[in-house]
């Protein structure tokens, strides 16, 4: 049954309870008429055998596949085929829904499996292509030797498919045989190279603020828009690499990179070099002035209904938005208590059941030429390999660098193809069709321009306007209208999936960076360690295709009639990108540790580094904390044990408390129950803690201060669903007695409305709170009740006031039963028919909820968005701190667990553990994964 749990006191049920439960539930569901279909027998008939022997096809020799108590495999063979052949069985055993889902969405075809509610979100992704691109990418530019490996991984899913349909496979397979004949195929290398195409659209940059800026001209002025969208302030949070510039068409570190001297101020930094930045369509026509209003609401509503589209696209990873990020840093081997680096990592992405990792070690019974993996970490069900981990020489983690890697065009559309350079050029176009679960079929044309493909195709209403878009006066003739093209680095075929496989095998910090060449999109910062000499290695790389732009900077949408805005390459759509030689990197810092937390790379500008890799970096909260802790932890004994990485994850400092709670103890509040929850800040240490009432009340004065200040000034395509207002008729006119009023309400998805409250909004009020008259803070009254505020301290004290009825209204009027916990809670949630299925599946597959701590921004960083609600949005989807001075002292944790099975022990048996900021052993050699060892499951070649 679906726990309610919460993360201090949640104890293991054992198997004869599960299985208690498991009859009740299936009662209930006889009562409900479900009884004939649903048994013990139905929900057991997938969990996989692990112990014992079972044949397999393709095997050259024997794979013994060792679990230990959580259910986490270890897999040893005699080459690498036969390691990736196992591999992609167990994968399969596990979490085949999870495989089957995700093929069926990075191909655009969910409505074969989910019928015809999933049309649309298949039609926009056919028309990004994904699917075309991977094979592209699998025909044209992977190894013979790539090739190989994921065909067996294909092999051995296809094996552990045979003969097995409906509920052998799953339980969510089952629950489509009640209404459909559904059987799913087999598998193939592309399905696991087209996953890489989901990573890279969860973690694409900036195209959501791209999107929101040119939304905000609407009603805001430019200079309003520069307020919210403030410069990375680098005098006071580090970026990853302090100091180096390109020379000779190499990047050079500077002398001492990171020795924690002053860095200096200044802005993002400017462009300079081959990126050029001139004004976008955005910048000359979008300037929120009077005379270009009747000009902005055509590419508004274009980009409005784009918005809507990318909220309904599933998010594997994660909601886009400033606040998804992760943590990584590493200590080296002289700051730590093991005299070898320690190495730590935590993605932050969107909670899923199951989790997307899977934890599971690959290991060459003998490394030798054609058995070359001896490796462990956290695997994607559906892709061969580790993504991120350790192998017996170096460990690395990921977080999400963030460039700036997709652009939108506005293009003039004609009847027979699209306008650039002053000529009418024919679209490239293709057919799709379509198949819907139950019959029928939608045919749809993708039509695409030298930019990349029209995406406004994709939505009835984006078609029909944009009689005027804000452009400048040599923009071609408006017609009837503008569409939007994307440009993304991910649609051009790469060798991304050659990376995996290269890191998996590398020996040094040459090869790590050798790796790292070929790891294009998604754009990740990569983090190292290894443990070479008397105290290890540390260092960094930045990778990744980063465009360079003849013009623009990609803040706002662009010309695309105009060449001189298209990507390096010109006409021909070769775009030209960042050197790879000439990519940030760092070894051995004298500083002693490097901090990735998603913050600004190096600095830019006159003098420094000479590529803008982005404008639109998460601002530095989470790692400059990072930062601080370990300095702190240095300075006070002068060395970092493996449970200090662990204690440094779950910091729920919470910076913007910090900085406001100073002033709202100051503001004069009258009213006794107000005055009461603000004595609730008195002493607290700003930590956010699941049990503290003061993180409550703060957070609920912070949410409403931002809906005060700003959301209540944003247009409504970037409110929050449902949340309505009355607004002047006329945008151009004071909202009096005179003018009309009528009713407004939202449009925005709950994970990506704004203000969300992320480390962007910390930054803007810092910046704000020292006008204490500043327009922002200027509110109306509502009613005859509640006054108009003019002042900083007059909204500050409505904000309070507010929060309290909220907090009264959500945890009752008794302060002391108030706890943060109670109101950011974790729900996990199975992928589709969790969130969109009939509700008696909901509740069968499903879990939580989960009280927690932390919050947006901190180290522990349990988002939510200030927009919609406290509920938590994205999580550090797993914890992992590697020792490089003894593998098997490493420590590690899921989100869920191994098993993607419902009910089965290890459906989400870390979860609770995860909650508490508790990590697991990480066996890695030999006689540790023996010791942990509860089942074995050997797979045999056939014939055998």
């Amino acid at each position: 049954m679906p726990a309610n749990e919460t993360a201090p006191s949640v104890k293991k049920k054992g198997r004869r309870a599960r299985l208690i439960v498991l009859v009740l539930v299936l009662a209930l569901f006889a009562g409900l008429g479900y009884g004939a279909y649903w048994s013990v027998d139905s929900v057991r008939a997938s969990f996989p055998q692990t112990t014992g022997s079972l044949k397999v096809p393709g095997l050259a020799g024997t794979v013994d596949v060792k679990r230990d108590a959580n259910g986490i495999p270890q897999l040893y063979a005699d080459s690498d085929e036969d390691l990736f052949r196992a591999q992609g069985f167990v994968h399969a055993q596990d979490r085949f829904w999870e495989m089957d889902v995700r093929r069926h969405m990075t191909s655009g075809r969910l409505s074969e499996m989910f019928g015809s509610g999933q049309v649309e979100t298949d039609a926009f992704l056919r028309t990004l292509g994904w699917r075309q691109v991977a094979q592209q990418e699998y025909d044209t530019k992977l190894s013979a030797e790539t090739k190989k490996y994921l065909q067996a991984y294909a092999d051995g899913v296809n094996a552990y498919l045979k003969g097995k349909s409906g509920k052998d496979l799953s339980v969510e397979h089952a629950a489509l045989k009640l209404s459909d004949d559904y059987a799913p195929e087999q598998w193939t290398p592309v399905d696991s190279v087209a996953w890489l195409k989901a990573m890279a659209w969860d973690l694409r940059g900036n195209m959501q603020d791209e999107i929101d800026r040119a939304l905000m001209t609407g009603k805001l002025s430019q200079a309003q828009i520069d307020d919210l969208y403030p410069p990375y302030p680098f005098d006071r949070n580090r970026p990853i690499v302090e100091g180096g510039t390109v020379k000779g068409g190499k990047y050079a570190p500077a002398a001492g990179p990171g020795s924690g001297s002053p860095v200096s101020s200044g802005g993002q930094g400017s462009t300079t070099g081959s990126q050029a930045s001139t004004q976008t369509v955005g910048e000359t026509g979008l300037a929120g002035n009077a005379t270009a209003q009747g000009a902005t609401v055509g590419l508004r509503t274009q980009l409005g209904a784009l918005a809507k589209t990318l909220d309904e696209i599933p998010a594997i990873l994660g909601p886009a938005g400033s606040g998804i990020g992760s943590n990584s840093w590493v200590v080296a081997g002289k700051y730590t208590t093991t005299g070898k680096p320690l190495l730590a990592n935590d993605p932050h992405l969107s909670p899923q059941l199951p989790s997307v990792w899977y934890q599971m070690g690959l290991h060459c019974r003998a490394v030798s030429s054609s058995c070359q993996y001896d490796v462990a970490g956290y695997t994607f069900s559906g892709m061969p390999g580790v993504v991120i981990g350790h192998n017996a020489d170096i460990a690395w983690g990921m977080t999400n660098l963030g460039a700036d890697v997709t652009d939108l065009y506005l293009e003039q559309v004609k009847p027979e193809g699209y306008v650039y350079d002053g000529k009418t050029l024919p679209f490239t176009t293709r057919e799709e069709v379509i198949k819907i679960a139950g019959g029928g079929e939608k045919k749809i044309t993708v039509r695409s321009t030298n930019n990349g493909p029209l995406i406004s195709d994709r939505s009835d209403e984006i078609t029909t306007v944009g009689a005027r878009a804000p452009v400048s006066s040599a923009a071609p003739d408006r017609g009837n209208g503008y569409g939007v093209s994307l440009r993304w680095t991910a649609l051009d075929p790469g060798k991304s999936m050659e990376a995996v496989f290269k890191l998996n095998r590398a020996k040094n910090f040459q090869d790590f960076r050798i790796a790292a060449r070929d790891f294009e999109v998604p754009s990740q910062n990569l983090i190292y360690a290894d443990n070479k000499g008397p105290n290890g290695n540390i260092g960094y790389q930045a990778p990744g295709r980063i465009p360079m732009r003849t013009t623009g900077d990609g803040k706002m949408p662009a010309p695309g009639w105009d060449s001189k805005y298209a990507w390096k390459g010109g006409k021909d759509g070769n775009a030209g990108y960042v050197p790879q030689d000439e990519m940030p990197w760092v070894y051995n810092p004298e500083r002693g540790f490097i901090v990735t937390a998603n913050q600004a790379v190096t600095e830019t500008g006159q003098g420094k580094y000479p590529y803008v890799l982005t404008t639109d970096w998460v601002y530095g909260a989470r790692s400059q904390r990072i930062n601080d802790l370990i300095e702190a932890k240095i300075k006070d004994s002068g060395k970092i044990s493996t449970d200090d990485m662990r204690t440094m994850q779950m910091d729920n400092s919470s910076e913007i408390a910090a900085l406001l709670t100073p002033m709202l103890a100051k503001i004069d509040v009258s009213d006794p129950d107000v005055r009461s929850a603000q004595k609730l800040l008195d002493g607290w240490n700003y930590t956010q803690e699941p049990d503290s009432a003061a993180a409550a009340y703060f957070n609920a004065v912070w949410r409403n201060i931002l809906k005060l200040a700003f959301g209540d000034k944003m247009p409504k395509e970037l409110r929050v669903e449902g949340s309505c207002m009355n607004v002047p008729e006329s945008t151009t006119g004071p909202a009096d007695d005179l003018v009309k009023m009528v009713r407004e309400c939202g449009e925005r998805g709950s994970d990506s409305a704004q203000p969300d409250g992320g480390d962007r909004w910390f930054e803007v009020v810092r910046r704000l709170v020292k006008d204490e008259n500043s327009a922002w803070w200027q509110s109306p009254a509502v009613g005859r009740t509640v006054a108009a505020t003019t002042s900083r301290d007059q909204l500050f004290a409505r904000a309070m006031k507010d929060a309290r009825w909220e907090l009264t209204a959500k945890l009752g009027k008794d302060q002391s039963t108030w706890s943060w916990g109670r109101m950011h809670q974790l729900m996990l949630k199975n992928q589709t028919i969790g969130t969109e299925g009939p509700g008696y599946l909901q509740w069968l597959l499903n879990r939580g909820p989960w009280n927690l701590g932390g919050g947006e921004a901190t180290v522990n960083a349990t988002g939510w968005n200030a927009s919609s609600g406290y509920g938590v949005t994205w999580v550090p989807s797993m914890r992992m701190v590697v020792n490089l001075a003894d593998f098997d002292k490493s420590r590690w944790i899921n989100l869920t667990g191994a098993s993607g099975h419902a009910y089965h022990d290890h459906y989400t048996d870390q979860t609770s553990l995860w909650a508490k900021g508790e990590l697991l052993d990480w066996a890695f050699g030999k006689d540790a994964v023996e010791k942990a060892t509860v089942d074995t499951l050997t797979l045999q070649p056939e014939g055998s």
